[in-house]
């Protein structure tokens, strides 16, 4: 009997739409009973693919979202003020990711998660840095970042 898991059935098969074939009786006495699985019918396979339609244009509408906001971001500058000294501008402290997604959310109003600003090292220097984004796992973006002395 063909079914369509809609639960995790560990070695059978993962739910949101694996459609396997698996004996009668275990279908019938273990899966639909338990409501694991349903009968893979022809209105069951309709309302799948209708589903399966549907989450693909919400993940497209997300990347394209996604490539808005990247290139919304190449055009700002986030500008931040910090103490510095000497003659090389070094910063007496460092600018971390948690200071640029506050100063984009409060300049710009752009939230963004610090976790998703790739900064390798916190910045230690005056001037511009372009600091890499995840926005999406298929879409990254650039920051410029302009540090002046306070």
């Amino acid at each position: 009997m063909k079914v369509i898991f809609t639960q995790d059935v560990k070695g059978k098969g993962k739910k949101g739409g694996d459609v396997k074939n698996v004996s009668d009786g275990y279908a019938r006495n273990f899966l639909l009973k338990n409501n694991m699985a349903v009968e893979a019918n022809h209105g069951n396979m309709k309302a799948l693919d209708a589903k399966k339609k549907k989450e693909q244009n919400l993940e497209q509408e997300e990347v394209d979202e996604a490539k808005q906001l990247q290139e919304k971001l190449a055009n700002l500058e986030v500008k931040l003020t910090a103490k510095s000294g000497g003659e090389a501008g070094r910063l007496f402290g460092s600018i971390t990711s948690k200071q640029i997604a506050e100063t984009l959310k409060k300049d710009h109003n752009i939230s963004m998660d610090k976790r998703k600003i790739e900064l390798d090292q916190p910045i230690r220097a005056l001037g511009y840095t372009n600091v890499p984004v995840k926005i999406h796992p298929e879409v990254t973006g650039m920051i410029k970042v302009h540090v002046v002395e306070a």
